[in-house]
């Protein structure tokens, strides 16, 4: 498909890279930037794509939400606008597929809980992260209040939403909502050097363990050893599981086919 604000690149095999390219509104959100991801991440083939990365063109991961779109809207256009753009992260989220978000520049507002739907980030040097709603007198509206204490706790999730303040790619690895800060000229290196950690890895044992993190989230710990045991057993069933052990042991690699 083709798409007005979106650019789809592959790398190496079992990696598509989504670019948001909407360089002039520093790449912001609005409803039909969000209806093109959605439309994006339906129609990824997950039969062929083992990894997708998201980054961002120009000097911005995403910016945040278009505030000229949001300016004018009602309590209910605001309560339909919220709900899309949680509902698109959330389906980023529930990819059976590892999603890594290659945070170029400023992640702000919307472009943060995008980054944080993601599961794992990895940051250039010169990023910048917040959620600078409440200065626009809103909060954060596509899931930001939910998963940003998970990521760094409450006490700093709250000192961040509540003073709406911008912190450095530096900062944001020392509290945690990003895996990894790297320097301009390495970033890309950075960025494939783990995807290519991942796709040396059995495909189904890698989709069950992000299935079974994902899912255990707001479990109790019963609930979530069960669930852990149940991805487990399943991967016993896979072609994959029986080749990644004869190789083990027979001291040679692995040769994985989704199986």
């Amino acid at each position: 498909m083709e798409y007005r604000f979106l650019k789809q690149t592959s790398g190496r095999s079992g990696m598509v890279t989504m670019t948001i390219s909407s360089p002039a509104t520093l790449n912001a959100l609005n409803s039909a930037l969000l209806n093109e991801i959605d439309s994006f991440v339906s129609n990824l083939d997950l039969s062929t794509t083992r990894v997708l990365v998201i980054t961002g063109e120009g000097k911005s991961f995403v910016a945040g939400a278009d505030i000229s779109e949001m300016s004018n809207l009602s309590e209910a256009e605001g309560l339909a606008f919220g709900q899309k753009g949680a509902s698109v992260f959330r389906k980023i989220e529930d990819l059976p597929i590892p999603v890594i978000a290659a945070v170029n520049g400023f992640a702000l507002g919307g472009g943060c809980e995008l980054a944080m739907a993601c599961d794992i980030r990895i940051a250039c040097e010169k990023a910048k992260f917040g959620q600078p709603e409440v200065g626009l007198g809103i909060i954060p509206g596509f899931s930001g209040t939910y998963r940003l204490p998970k990521l760094v706790g409450q006490g700093i999730a709250k000192e961040l939403i509540y003073t709406g303040r911008m912190i450095t790619a530096a900062e944001a690895l020392r509290i945690g909502l990003v895996n990894s800060v790297v320097a301009p000229e390495e970033f890309q290196a950075a960025v494939d050097s783990l995807v290519d950690a991942i796709l040396k890895n059995a495909p189904k044992a890698v989709s069950y363990a992000k299935k079974s993190i994902n899912e255990n989230y707001d479990l109790d710990a019963d609930g979530a050893i069960a669930l852990e045991n149940k991805y487990f057993s399943k991967c016993f069933a896979t072609k994959d599981q029986k080749e990644g052990m004869a190789a083990f042991l027979g001291k040679r690699p692995a040769q994985f086919k989704n199986e």
